[in-house]
């Protein structure tokens, strides 16, 4: 990894298509972020290699999908209504608005500088509101959900039920929230629209302690199976005084972004807490019973939650490098090929007809299997050096010599090293490296 600045990856990231600012062309709407088409691939594949560790490779944790607009007792159960805030200060000189626990000096303004010209803080409540219905009444109001959570706590026992499920087992959703934030910044990381990635396992409340180790361990992991680099990544247990009002403990998996550390993801033990609150305000028993026992009981809950845009954002970050070739600079983003938008590129030598032919025609067999492109525009070492910058990690090479031997050479990202391979043979020869 190569040391990067926030202008750096965010300039590559416009410049080649992984993210656009939201309605660029009428100024741009401030924390709001569209994906590009390399950037819907990577985070399409951040997701679903997430999908694939917690979901499809176990047997205890299932799926679910439920919706983003709930209704509003949900959040009065949940505490959001009343404690999802954020100590919100407006200095009288400049009028701009921060949150007091993100200021450096708590008596200094960052954007004039001025000192003592803070108001009194206020508690900011992060939630969107809207209305359901053609009249907007108090009545009708409901809110955007901030995270995903709560929906698999009220489909707990919907989900056990249909699915047979023992403890210990778990649920994860993947899907977008919303939170106003007072200082949205830092490119991608923090935005009013994000996806999350969560899980909720829940458990024998004498187990929690065991499991809330279990998926630390687990989740550090995860981001190391995929190549980022074990010395921009900690856990960080929270403080005492930053604990969530439900949370019997909490750690928070950081990344070490340009700006510093910074969280990536939250483990915590939620406890009984949300099933608790749920059951005394819906007036349902979301109790688990355990016939081996024949008692009844809440179960105890740990929830591993991450940012799916935030982690996308960091795998990009950490695959950035710049080396030295030829007394030039080759930028090459070294994703892991499971993350990687494109998986191959095929690069016809030439425009001419008799090259172009033979490369859609392995394009298009190639295309059964992955994610390609096919680039035939500028010198093949300008060719190389686009892909680089993208992270695909092998380039397929038509050349006339094809024509005759029917191979082609295919090219190594990282290493640039290049191997002479029959056309007959190829996707053999990838779906060992692509595995």
């Amino acid at each position: 990894m190569t040391d990067v600045t926030l202008e750096t990856i965010s300039n590559l990231a416009k410049k080649r298509g992984f993210a656009f600012q939201s309605s660029e062309i009428y100024g741009g709407l401030r924390s709001a972020y569209d994906y590009g088409p390399l950037g819907v691939e990577l985070l399409q594949n951040v997701k679903q290699e997430w999908w694939r560790s917690m979901v499809q490779e176990r047997g205890d944790i299932v799926g679910l999908d439920s919706a983003i607009l709930q209704a509003r007792q949900v959040w009065e159960a949940s505490g959001h209504a009343e404690v999802f805030t954020d100590p919100l200060v407006e200095c009288r000189n400049c009028h701009n608005r921060f949150r007091l626990d993100k200021l450096d000096d708590p008596d200094q303004c960052p954007s004039c500088g001025k000192r003592e010209t803070f108001t009194d803080p206020r508690m900011f409540n992060l939630m969107f509101r809207t209305h359901m219905g053609p009249v907007d009444t108090d009545e009708n109001m409901i809110y955007l959900r901030p995270e995903t959570a709560q929906g698999i706590f009220t489909n707990f026992e919907n989900v056990r039920r249909t699915n047979r499920l023992k403890l210990p087992f778990g649920i994860a959703q993947l899907g977008k929230s919303f939170r106003n934030e007072i200082t949205p910044g830092q490119f991608v990381f923090r935005t009013r629209e994000f996806e999350q990635m969560e899980m909720e396992y829940f458990c024998a409340p004498d187990e929690s302690a065991e499991w809330f180790a279990y998926w630390q361990e687990q989740r550090f992991q995860w981001y190391l199976d995929l190549g980022m680099t074990e010395s921009n990544l900690r856990i960080r247990p929270h403080d005492d005084d930053e604990l969530s009002h439900y949370s019997a403990g909490t750690v928070d998996v950081e990344y070490d972004f340009p700006w510093g550390w910074d969280e990536l993801e939250g483990i915590a033990n939620r406890t009984d807490f949300d099933l608790k609150q749920h059951s005394e305000h819906s007036g349902k028993d979301l109790r688990y019973f355990d016939q081996e026992a024949n008692e009844r009981f809440f179960p105890h809950v740990i929830e591993p939650a991450a940012g799916a845009t935030r982690t996308t954002f960091a795998f990009l970050i950490d695959g950035y490098t710049e080396e030295q070739v030829n007394d030039e600079t080759r930028v090459v983003m070294k994703l892991h090929h499971r993350l990687a938008p494109y998986k191959v590129a095929v690069l016809p030598l030439s425009k001419k007809a008799e090259l172009i032919e033979p490369s859609e025609k392995l394009a298009a067999e190639l295309r059964k299997r992955w994610m390609i492109e096919v680039d035939v525009t500028q010198a093949i070492g300008r060719r190389y050096r686009r892909q680089d910058e993208i992270g695909t990690p092998y380039a397929v090479t038509v050349d006339f010599d094809s024509l005759d031997d029917h191979a082609v050479t295919v090219r190594d990202r990282d290493t640039m090293a290049q191997d002479r391979v029959g056309m007959d043979g190829l996707v053999a020869y990838l779906d060992e490296k692509l595995v």
